[in-house]
C-alpha cells in the first residue's frame, strides 16, 4: 500500500512541476504515465487480493 501511495505522490509532483515549468512538459507526460501504471497496479492488486495468508502447520 505504501508503494501505491508513493507512486501517486511522485506522479502528482512530476505533473505539477511539468505543467508549471516552461519547457518541462515531458515531466508532465512522465507523471501521467506513472499515474496510469500505478492505477493499473492498484487494480490488479485489488483484484487478486492484497493479502497473502500463510497456512501454519
Amino acid at each position: 500500500m505504501s508503494l501505491f501511495l508513493l507512486l501517486i505522490l511522485v506522479a502528482l509532483i512530476l505533473g505539477i512541476v511539468g505543467f508549471t515549468a516552461h519547457g518541462l512538459f515531458y515531466l508532465f507526460v512522465i507523471g501521467a504515465v506513472v499515474l496510469v501504471v500505478d492505477l493499473v497496479y492498484g487494480v490488479l492488486r485489488l483484484r487478486h487480493g492484497g493479502r497473502r495468508h500463510r497456512i501454519v502447520r
